[in-house]
Formats: C-alpha cells, sequence, structure tokens
C-alpha cells in the first residue's frame, strides 16, 4: 500500500517527467478511477495547460498547472510511471497524459480503490483536503502533540488516522511503534511526555530514511524486512514477532521490546 515515502517517490517521477511540459492529450481507459468529474472535463481542463509542478500532503499528490490542479490519491495499489509513447500498455493503467517532447505519465492501479481528482481552484484544494491531519513529514513536535491530543483510541490507531497525521499507513505505523518501544495497542492518554517526545523524534527518522528510498525499506535492521518471514524474528532482540490486528489493521510487534508494563525500559534505536 503507498504509504507517505512512496508517494513522495511518485511526485519525483512526476517533477523529472511532466513539470514544465504541456499536456498533449488525455486518455481515460477507465473512468471507474475519475471522482467529481469526467473524462471529458479532464481533458477540457488539461489539455493545453502546462504542468507547473507537484506538491504532496499525506497520501495525496497534487499536480498543478496554474490554473486547475489534478489530485491522486493510489489507495492500497496505484502508481505513477513516466513511460515513452511507443511502451506496452499494461492492462491497469487507467489513465494516459500524453506531453510535450514525448513523454507519457501514466496512473496505473489495479484495485481502483482511489484515483484522480479536478480541483479547478485553491478553494477546491482546500475541500478535498480539509480532513487531512497535518502532513507527517513536516508536522513540528507542537503541530504533533495537537493533533494527538484529543485522542482516546490506541496509538496505532491515532497514527494510521488521516485526519490526525496525514502519510502514515500500516507499515511505517508498526515501524515507528517499534522504533520508540510501544506496543500497538497502548491507549494515547496512557503516553508519558517522554513517549510522545521519543515518537515524534522516531517518526521523523523513520521518515527521513525512507523518503529517500521512495517506499519503505525492508533493511534487515527495520521491523519492516522481518514482518513477512515465516518465523520473523524482532531484529533488536531476536524474541519471536507477534501478529495481530489493531483497529482493524494486520499489526506487527516485539512482546518483549514492545511491552505492555508502559515503565518497562526503552533503550536505543536500530540504525537509519
Amino acid at each position: 500500500m503507498p504509504e507517505l515515502p512512496d508517494v513522495e517517490g511518485f511526485r519525483k517521477v512526476f517533477e523529472s517527467c511532466a513539470t514544465g511540459r504541456t499536456v498533449r492529450h488525455v486518455e481515460v481507459r477507465d473512468t471507474g478511477v475519475l471522482h467529481g468529474t469526467s473524462a471529458r472535463g479532464l481533458r477540457d481542463a488539461l489539455e493545453g495547460r502546462r504542468f507547473t509542478g507537484a506538491g504532496r500532503h499525506g497520501k495525496w499528490l497534487l499536480a498543478r498547472t496554474g490554473g486547475p490542479t489534478l489530485l491522486l490519491h493510489f489507495g492500497m495499489t496505484g502508481r505513477l510511471l513516466c513511460c515513452r509513447p511507443d511502451d506496452p500498455l499494461h492492462p491497469h493503467d487507467r489513465v494516459l497524459f500524453t506531453l510535450s517532447r514525448g513523454h507519457r505519465l501514466r496512473y496505473r492501479d489495479q484495485r481502483k480503490l482511489k484515483g484522480l481528482w479536478l480541483a479547478h481552484d485553491e478553494e477546491d484544494v482546500a475541500g478535498l483536503l480539509g480532513r487531512q491531519g497535518p502532513d507527517a513529514l513536516t508536522v513540528d513536535r507542537e503541530g504533533f502533540e495537537a493533533a494527538l491530543a484529543a485522542r482516546r483510541g490506541s496509538v496505532k490507531t491515532a497514527l494510521t488516522d488521516q485526519s490526525v497525521l496525514a502519510g502514515l499507513g500500516n507499515l511505517l505505523a508498526d515501524e515507528i511503534l517499534w522504533r520508540s518501544r510501544l506496543r500497538p495497542t497502548r491507549p494515547v492518554p496512557d503516553l508519558t511526555a517522554a513517549d510522545r517526545r521519543r515518537l515524534h523524534t522516531d517518526m521523523r527518522r523513520t521518515l527521513r530514511a525512507a523518503v529517500p528510498e521512495g517506499r519503505v525499506p525492508p533493511r534487515d535492521s527495520w521491523l519492516t524486512g522481518h514482518r513477512d518471514d515465516r518465523d520473523p524474528a524482532c531484529p533488536r532482540c531476536g524474541t519471536g514477532l507477534r501478529r495481530g490486528r489493531t483497529g482493524g489493521r494486520g499489526t506487527v510487534w516485539c512482546p518483549r521490546c514492545q511491552p505492555e508494563d508502559a515503565g518497562a525500559q526503552r533503550t536505543g534505536n536500530p540504525k537509519e
């Protein structure tokens, strides 16, 4: 599932492929990924315009033209690719943007759980993103504290709620909580001030390490590198990892490093 580092990778694909180039043609091969607009509406809004750059908020990519803004959300299986015009089509290529100077941008998505939105002005953009919390990559400690302040559920549920923090998904939440030695089911009100400071610090460190790779990297020193092993063991202490569900999401944690006891000793971090 694309999370913040993946979308940041897609933003870089967009910047290198589309920024500064004019949209020659928009081909919608599946209208099921369009929201609030039609294939004709998308063509009329974008053809002949030049993409001026791309921004990102959480898991949303914002492709700007100086007029309408195209917003892309990748759901569970979406991708953005830069291709040559003569590259063979893929069955899951849903929307194709033929650009000047021989580039073609493709929105590819197998399951079509999200897709593309068209915002005609900044008010439309704000309306689409209005329920998003602060971006997890840029939020400062004060903003992080404020985002968690009113939460009463588990800390993992809070981290993956896009209205609380935008950009974190299942892999990142488990990785960050493992680094912080916090049980995913720990209630947010039970976090100490030191817990919250450490959580914010570990979130920033994890994201800074993951963003350059365009994904949550499955490194040997990371929980992510072992969560899908047949008999997964904690890369920090060697204890067998546990699997369960938190807030309906598959969850992996170390029962020794992330104990039920809130006062258990918490030291050290994995290599980044």
